[in-house]
């Protein structure tokens, strides 16, 4: 695969995630009034509409600091800069790397366009069992910690073998 193949290839995915976290944000907001909920599967998932002022996972949700969204939109520019040059430069790397960058780099798009645009990001996805829930997320953060999760299997299990893997053609 060429240098501008590859490239192509992670855009590709990077702006597939951007647009597909755009698309069902618009749809919950349309239509689940904010803070209800539809069952998907009892007792496991459910839609949830939020608001998250924020960081993923609701992280910082409740700081009063007036300084907080300029935080995180700096953070997340930041973050995209750093993965950009990364997938820039690393066009022969791994296919996981490559991938992975990429999920990061459309998640990090994805909440980036709703901080920018209203100083907080749309989150519906609330997976529970019993009184135990995660905190409410969506796909853009589901990119990032599928990507983050194959940065990490990478680093942890990939072998050196003196050549590199590629994508098939």
């Amino acid at each position: 695969m060429t240098k501008n193949s590859a490239r192509a290839f992670y855009l590709f995915i990077a702006l597939a995630v951007v647009l597909l976290d755009r698309w069902t944000k618009h749809v919950v907001a349309q239509r689940i009034r904010p803070y209800s909920h539809i069952q998907v599967i009892p007792g496991f998932l459910q839609l949830t509409h939020t608001e998250n002022t924020g960081a993923a996972f609701s992280l910082f949700a409740d700081s009063p600091a007036p300084w907080k969204t300029a935080m995180l939109i700096a953070f997340s520019a930041i973050a995209l800069v750093v993965v950009s040059v990364l997938l820039w430069k690393n066009h022969h790397a791994h296919v996981a790397t490559g991938i992975g960058l990429s999920l990061i780099m459309g998640g990090a798009l994805g909440n980036l366009w709703d901080r920018l645009a209203r100083g907080r990001v749309v989150d519906f996805l609330l997976f529970y069992y019993q009184r135990y829930q995660w905190p409410v997320f969506n796909l853009a953060d589901s990119a990032i910690v599928v990507g983050a999760g194959l940065l990490v299997l990478e680093i942890l299990f990939h072998k050196s073998s003196g050549r590199e893997e590629s994508l098939p053609s």
